[in-house]
């Protein structure tokens, strides 16, 4: 089940840090480093559990929700899941 939360968690943060990340309208700044920490904080609460599982799951699921966001937004540019 820990694992299973993890890619959940790992999709959430994965969709919301290219979604973050893509939106921006000038130089990079503090939504960027968010975006960036909360990836990285996200790997950093799972490895803390200290079962190596859990980091791999928080991965995968990192890795399907940010280029989930973009095959979304390459197949379907005006989808509602992407609007800013």
């Amino acid at each position: 089940m820990a694992v299973l939360g993890a890619i959940c968690f790992g999709l959430v943060v994965g969709w919301i840090t290219y979604g973050a990340l893509r939106r921006r309208q000038s130089s990079p700044g503090l939504s960027d480093l968010a975006a960036v920490l909360a990836a990285v904080g996200g790997g950093l609460v799972t490895t803390l559990l200290g079962e190596p599982v859990v980091f791999g799951g928080y991965a995968v699921g990192l890795a399907v929700g940010f280029f989930g966001y973009l095959v979304l937004i390459t197949l379907m540019p005006d989808s509602k899941w992407t609007a800013g």
